[in-house]
C-alpha cells in the first residue's frame, strides 16, 4: 500500500471514530448537564414542592385545599421529625397521603429530608412566636385521655374565643365558615385540629393562638378543651371511617 493510501486509510478511521466519540454534540442532542432528570434524582425544593405539595397546600405554600406551609408558626409548632413523618407515612384516616416509595409513594429518603429542610428554609422564621412560648403541638401520646382536655370546658372556651367568627353553635357565620360540618371533622384529625388552633390560618386571616381573646393568649389547657369540644361534635358520614382522635 502506498504512502498516500495508507494515510488516506488512517485519516478515515479517525473521521470514524470521532464521529462516534462525539455523538453528544450531534445537533439537537443535549449535552450532559442540560439533559432532564429522571424523577428520583430530582433534589430541587421549589421542583419537588411543585409537583408533589402545591396541588393541596397552594403554588406558594398559601391559599390551597389544605393549611398554609408558607407558616412560620405552623413551622416553628411542628416537630422536624413529626413534619418529616407526614410527608413520609401521611396521615392515617385524613386526605394526607405518604409520599415515601416505602408507603407507596414516589419520593426517596432524600427527596423527603430535601423538603422538609426546604420548607424549614423557605417559610421558616426564628422567632416566629416573638416572646411567647409556643404550646405543645401534641396534646400527648395515645390513652393520656387527650391531656386532661374536657369538652364541657371547651365549649365554654369556644364560646369566648371563637364564636365570633364560627357562630355560636360552630356553624359559620358572615366572618368565617362552620367548624362543626360532619364532612369536615370527618377528614381531619383531633392533632389538624389542635394544629389550626394554635397556629391559626394566616392565608385566610384567621390569628394564632394569641389572637383570639383581648390582651392575652389562648393557654394550653385551654387548647385542648376546644380540641376535645371539637372532636365531639363529629358525627358519622356515609362511606367515610371516622377520624383518628389521637396524634
Amino acid at each position: 500500500m502506498s504512502a498516500f493510501r495508507a494515510a488516506l486509510a488512517l485519516g478515515t478511521l479517525a473521521l470514524i471514530v470521532g464521529s462516534f466519540g462525539g455523538c453528544d454534540r450531534l445537533p439537537g442532542k443535549p449535552r450532559p448537564a442540560n439533559r432532564e432528570l429522571i424523577p428520583s434524582q430530582v433534589m430541587a425544593f421549589d421542583v419537588l414542592y411543585a409537583r408533589n405539595c402545591a396541588g393541596c397546600h397552594g403554588a406558594d405554600g398559601r391559599l390551597g385545599a389544605a393549611r398554609p406551609l408558607n407558616d412560620a408558626v405552623y413551622l416553628a409548632l411542628v416537630p422536624r421529625e413529626r413534619l418529616r413523618a407526614v410527608i413520609a407515612e401521611g396521615v392515617a384516616g385524613t386526605a394526607q397521603p405518604g409520599f415515601a416509595v416505602s408507603a407507596g409513594g414516589t419520593l426517596t429518603d432524600a427527596q423527603i429530608d430535601a423538603l422538609v429542610s426546604g420548607l424549614l428554609a423557605a417559610w421558616g422564621r426564628p422567632g416566629a412566636a416573638r416572646s411567647l412560648e409556643l404550646p405543645p403541638y401534641s396534646a400527648g401520646p395515645p390513652g393520656a385521655a387527650a391531656g386532661g382536655a374536657d369538652a364541657e370546658r371547651g365549649r365554654a372556651v369556644y364560646a369566648t374565643a371563637c364564636a365570633s367568627c364560627h357562630g355560636a353553635d360552630g356553624r359559620g357565620s358572615a366572618r368565617a365558615g362552620a367548624i362543626v360540618d360532619a364532612s369536615y371533622l370527618a377528614l381531619v384529625s383531633d392533632q389538624s385540629l389542635r394544629t389550626t388552633v394554635i397556629a391559626g390560618r394566616t392565608d385566610l386571616g384567621m390569628p394564632d393562638w394569641r389572637g383570639y381573646t383581648p390582651a392575652r393568649a389562648l393557654t394550653t389547657g385551654e387548647i385542648s378543651d376546644i380540641v376535645a369540644w371539637l372532636s365531639a361534635q363529629r358525627r358519622p358520614v356515609s362511606g367515610r371511617p371516622a377520624s383518628p382522635r389521637l396524634p
